[in-house]
């Protein structure tokens, strides 16, 4: 049996990330009995999804990654997808080297990835190039995940933005509502639908259901991070019951 550290990198009032994560990589086990995976996190302080905010804790990552370098990950992840979007288009590049660079510092190579990155690396991997979006943000954080989103060549069809500004809050939003948000989301042509372009808004149990209901590949920012993580680990890309991206299909691109 062989055994992972999984490392996340989360803003201090994320509760999901810790709880969903953990659920789809634990969701193998039956499947594939040799593996386990340990779970641990350091916290960058953060309560409200406005700009100084994501700002200050975006400086804070480098103490959090050499904290969890210390304990010998497996693999790491910056596990907040608008802390990277806000800082400009293409800027999850320039966190995960300045990252690694750090963790290099604190000589140890650990393999270190963003929600940012893994969402639009998978977008691609994957041949979408034309997109529709759930956020729980306020209208321009939506717009600049968005703005993000087709800087890297992705058409944004539609969003919806919920509009919760209180971190905790958007953690205590009731997945089973994506369901229905969904049905009002515009996205007839488009090749997938995100339905948490966030990884505070729970949507796991959602993912699946709302795949059968629309007939087209529905994803998360969380599934992506989950599917980079195992392609990291050189595992199979598969956990059940969380859509098309980890059904252990190869990519067609």
């Amino acid at each position: 049996m062989k055994t992972y550290r999984i490392g996340q990198i989360v803003p201090s009032s994320n509760t999901t990330m810790e709880t969903e994560i953990p659920a789809m990589l634990q969701a193998r086990y039956a499947e594939f009995p040799e593996e386990r995976f340990t779970f641990h996190s350091s916290r960058m302080r953060m309560m409200h999804v406005n700009p100084e905010e994501l700002k200050a804790m975006d400086i804070a990552s480098d103490r959090c990654a050499v904290e969890l370098s210390d304990a010998r990950m497996n693999v790491m992840a910056y596990a907040c997808l608008v802390a990277i979007m806000a800082q400009g288009d293409g800027y999850h590049r320039v966190s995960q080297e300045r990252l690694q660079n750090t963790v290099k510092d604190n000589g140890v190579d650990i393999p270190v990835l963003s929600s940012a990155g893994a969402l639009v690396d998978t977008l691609k991997e994957f041949g979408y190039k034309k997109v529709s979006i759930i956020t729980p943000y306020m209208k321009p954080l939506t717009k600049r995940v968005a703005d993000y989103i087709e800087a890297e060549g992705i058409e944004v069809q539609d969003s919806i933005s919920l509009e919760v500004s209180d971190n905790l809050e958007v953690g205590l939003l009731n997945p089973e509502n994506l369901l229905e948000h969904v049905k009002r989301l515009n996205h007839d042509g488009v090749d997938a639908v995100i339905l948490s372009a966030c990884v505070q808004m729970p949507s796991l149990p959602a993912i699946q259901r709302a795949q059968d209901q629309i007939g087209k590949p529905v994803l998360s920012a969380a599934v992506c991070t989950v599917y980079q993580m195992l392609k990291t680990l050189g595992l199979e890309t598969r956990v059940p019951n969380a859509g098309h991206i980890l059904s252990g299909v190869k990519p067609q691109a």
